[in-house]
């Protein structure tokens, strides 16, 4: 990433820190998933930069961002990106993000339309009310979040990778690296995040997005979280919602059908 651009910015009241690819061509905000970080967009932006101008945030209490005690729901996020956007004077960017930052991305769509022309959503927390989680299982979940992330922050960047390796053994080489560095400079202060509900829900809010969405989903049964029938169910709440099924990957749909994942993309750009 040396020719890449770097820095800081004043958002929503924190410092949030920033890599781009510069240039004046379309603006692209990719937003991580969560103990992931900005880089973690490395291979794709890579495919995608000479096309556009990608600026990869890290999120609160990720990467080099500031890491507030609070301010954890995809609400507080959608502010941090918002003020991003208006701190770096992006005229109506294309935004995206995967799991946490495709609630992130959603969020910001919903609630600041004047400042998105259009959201990747890749396998966003969108599920239906039959699956959506008890406060005891929320609760569970979000120990051992902080537990897992206090365990992988105390490995070395080579045992990181290695486990990686050996737990994703169809992601690219070129996803290691910034996966591990991202797990050691997560901050714990994330941990609770979990704890943060969000105000309202995906169900409330899909109908008020007025910009053109993708959905991207996989298989459920390989960890992907938007079902056949949330899909379904956003796709009524959103009519023009556009969904792309890319079967044979899980929860991380670019690391595991990256072609297919890119394709989606550019051609959902190109008509957006």
């Amino acid at each position: 990433m040396a020719e890449w651009l770097s820095g800081d910015v004043i958002a929503n009241g924190i410092r949030v820190h920033y890599y781009r690819t510069g240039g004046t061509k379309p603006p692209l905000v990719l937003s991580h998933g969560a103990t992931d970080d900005g880089l973690c967009w490395t291979r794709a932006t890579r495919a995608l930069e000479a096309d556009y101008d990608v600026i990869m945030p890290d999120a609160r209490g990720h990467g080099l961002s500031e890491a507030p005690e609070g301010g954890y729901n995809s609400e507080e996020r959608a502010a941090d990106l918002a003020g991003l956007i208006r701190a770096l004077h992006l005229e109506r960017p294309a935004v995206g993000g995967h799991s946490m930052g495709a609630g992130t991305s959603f969020y910001l769509a919903a609630l600041y339309p004047d400042l998105v022309r259009c959201a990747i959503l890749e396998d966003p927390g969108f599920r239906s009310d039959f699956n959506r989680p008890a406060n005891a299982e929320i609760e569970a979940r979000a120990t051992r979040m902080r537990t897992g992330t206090a365990e992988r922050k105390a490995m070395s960047r080579e045992a990181l990778i290695a486990l990686c390796r050996e737990q994703n053994p169809t992601w690219s080489d070129e996803e290691l690296g910034p996966w591990a560095d991202s797990k050691r400079r997560v901050s714990l202060s994330f941990g609770g995040a979990l704890r943060s509900p969000d105000r309202t829900t995906w169900q409330e809010l899909l109908p008020k997005i007025t910009c053109p969405v993708l959905l991207i989903t996989a298989d459920p049964e390989k960890g992907s979280i938007v079902t056949p029938d949330a899909a379904a169910e956003a796709v009524r709440l959103l009519p023009t919602l556009k969904v792309v099924r890319l079967r044979g990957a899980g929860h991380n749909i670019r690391r595991e059908q990256f072609e297919g994942f890119l394709q989606a993309v550019r051609t959902f750009l190109a008509e957006a």
